[in-house]
């Protein structure tokens, strides 16, 4: 049976953890789980669309973790967490605006192959697209 658009849309639906504010998405360990394949994944899909060829990749955590305090969302963790913990929670962040529709496989692609040569900026840039959205009526920011 052929997967449409809207059974898509309903899987993501079941997925969405029950989150009410920044700091729960952030903390959430299964959204961090399932973030990791996601991150690779789209870094990948960016470098490939860039290079023009087939390309896989792993996403550093410091990447992620610098990203996320050039972002402004550091404060919204615990005082001392750890880089790998900083790097799930945006990792959690990136999936959670997948999961519901705040973020299209396509645009995260796009931004992150625009600055390809400094992936830390370009996540940056990701988190803050992600960040301004939430915003909008989503979880609200602190």
């Amino acid at each position: 049976m052929p997967v449409t658009e809207h059974s898509q849309e309903h899987w993501k639906t079941n997925l969405t953890p029950e989150c009410t504010s920044l700091r729960e998405i952030l903390e959430n360990r299964k959204l961090a789980a399932l973030g990791d394949a996601y991150t690779n994944f789209i870094f990948s899909l960016a470098l490939t669309k860039k290079s023009g060829e087939p390309t896989g990749s792993r996403v550093d955590s410091r990447i992620l973790a610098t990203a996320l305090r050039k972002a402004g969302l550091r404060g919204s963790l615990p005082s001392r967490t750890s880089r790998h913990t900083q790097a799930d929670a945006a990792e959690a962040l990136i999936v959670y605006a997948w999961i519901k529709n705040l973020t299209s496989l396509e645009e995260v692609v796009s931004i992150l192959a625009k600055r390809s040569d400094d992936p830390t900026e370009a996540f940056r840039s990701l988190i803050v697209t992600v960040k301004e959205r939430l915003q909008l009526g989503d979880v609200q920011t602190p």
